[in-house]
């Protein structure tokens, strides 16, 4: 299977993830959601693939469903429970960044084998996460901000237009100030301006995508919510 299916498989796969715990769990499902999009996000954006015919991270699926997951918590909750969502992720991304740091730091039995394997990725970590936090939590709360913004202007009407309207410019903030912190000077220029731009390309098409999740997710709505 290519990466191009694969990854298009992978995002149909997540938003309705992100549905199914939205179903089963109400807001809390979406807090989960958003705890664990932030942290395995950053695992995965150490990871470079080819996308139809461009070098992008991996991660931004994952990433793209803490913004989906907020969109429905702004719709049907408010902006409260949205920023509280928000700030969640980041805590306990901060808490999963100094708990793998410690981890490392333990003395390894003669007969372990996942030392190095977990310094080569959880070594990485400081750096990712600091320009992680740093891009997320702007971007997130701008997201959370647009959209009451739109759906204000537009009285309640043309979810499809607060949906990307908010999340695009959001993700374009996030692309920017992610790859900037986290790649420049580690990789060569080529290289940078090709996982910027295609980090954005891709979740710009997730953004895209989810719209006819996010009208899926009226129906999916626990009744107890």
């Amino acid at each position: 299977m290519g990466n191009e299916v694969l990854w298009l498989l992978f995002m149909i796969a997540d938003l309705s993830m992100v549905l199914l715990m939205y179903r089963l769990f109400g807001k809390s499902g979406l807090y989960a959601v958003v705890v664990m999009s932030s942290i395995i996000c950053n695992i995965q954006v150490i990871k470079l693939v080819d996308l139809f015919g461009m070098t992008a991270t991996l991660g931004n699926i994952v990433y793209a469903s803490n913004f989906f997951a907020t969109d429905i918590l702004s719709e049907y909750y408010g902006k409260r429970e949205a920023r509280k969502a928000v700030w969640l992720g980041f805590s306990m991304l901060i808490v999963a960044t100094l708990w793998m740091q410690i981890a490392l730091l333990f003395k390894p039995s003669p007969d372990d084998f996942s030392q190095e394997h977990l310094e080569a990725i959880f070594s990485l970590m400081p750096r990712i996460t600091f320009a992680s936090l740093t891009a997320y939590i702007l971007a997130q709360l701008h997201d959370v901000w647009a959209f009451h913004f739109w759906k204000e202007k537009t009285r309640g009407k043309h979810l499809w237009l607060r949906n990307n309207a908010s999340t695009m410019v959001s993700q374009l903030i996030d692309s920017a100030i992610f790859t900037t912190l986290a790649f420049a000077g580690s990789v060569d220029p080529q290289t940078f301006w090709s996982i910027l731009v295609t980090t954005y390309l891709f979740k710009l098409i997730v953004a895209a995508v989810d719209t006819p999740f996010m009208y899926l997710s009226r129906f999916v709505r626990p009744s107890e919510s």
